[in-house]
């Protein structure tokens, strides 16, 4: 009970460990505040901000410069034209960001023998842009979110995505940006892992698996908060699914796929 307690009481209430003296730098703000917004008003976003945010993702850096990213944009009735179906949680504007190395295959020859490494460093920068965006969105006072799975979005249901968007072979659609206007916000934070379960010193520390039992209870009970009338065993079980039949694509990808 006092665990279930505590860990109630971080979700509702806790902060990240930023020091005082740095809290109100207003990059740092828009870093350490940023929250996931499952709920968007009908407002709709202006056409500067779009462009700022997408921007923001173009300018975002990426291994040997690359730039192996690709966005692909939404309107609210460009999204339902294309998935027959409202952007997820009323959102104003998506955008699709894609690890990308097609574009590059004619460019590059010396690097066609090594598509492992290609792939994984698009997958890299690409989210990098995606970061990139976010925090843009949230400095121009918008809210977002990544997807994943809701709304088959993202990676999850790469078959899908590659046939509805025509998505050839050395693209990759990782996640999709959702923006918007916030209709409420929700208290708290997202669950963090334990700073001596991530940040090392010198060396791997191979133990901090064994520090992460009160993040992963937080974990539970903030799907409980969040989802109150979904099952999580059945929500483990959907995931499992989608990624083994992902995984069989990737896997063909990866297999295929060269500059």
């Amino acid at each position: 009970m006092i665990r279930f307690i505590k860990n109630l009481l971080y979700l509702l209430s806790g902060k990240a460990c930023v020091p005082q003296s740095v809290r109100q730098h207003e990059l740092l703000a828009c870093i350490i505040d940023r929250r996931s917004c499952r709920s968007f008003t009908d407002e709709e976003i202006s056409p500067d901000a779009v462009t700022t945010v997408l921007e923001a993702g173009r300018f975002a850096p990426s291994a040997v410069n690359l730039q192996t990213w690709s966005f692909i944009t939404f309107s609210r009735a460009e999204w339902r034209k294309t998935f027959e179906r409202p952007i997820p949680f009323n959102g104003a504007y998506a955008i699709m960001i894609c690890a990308d190395i097609f574009k590059l295959k004619d460019l590059f020859p010396e690097m066609h023998d090594t598509p492992y490494v290609n792939i994984m460093l698009a997958v890299f920068n690409a989210g990098l842009a995606a970061m990139n965006m976010t925090i843009a969105a949230e400095a121009l006072g918008l809210r977002s979110i990544f997807l994943s799975e809701t709304g088959r979005t993202g990676l999850l249901d790469i078959d899908f995505l590659r046939d509805r968007l025509s998505l050839p072979n050395g693209v990759l659609p990782l996640t999709t940006l959702v923006l918007g206007k916030p209709s409420f916000s929700v208290p708290g934070i997202p669950p963090r892992q334990p700073w001596d379960a991530v940040v090392m010193q010198n060396r791997y520390e191979k133990t901090a698996g064994d520090r992460l039992r009160n993040w992963y209870d937080q974990m539970l009970l903030g799907f409980k908060i969040t989802h109150p009338f979904s099952n999580l065993k059945a929500q483990l079980a959907m995931y499992r699914a989608k990624m083994a039949i992902a995984e069989k694509t990737l896997r063909k990808i990866f297999h295929d796929c060269s500059l």
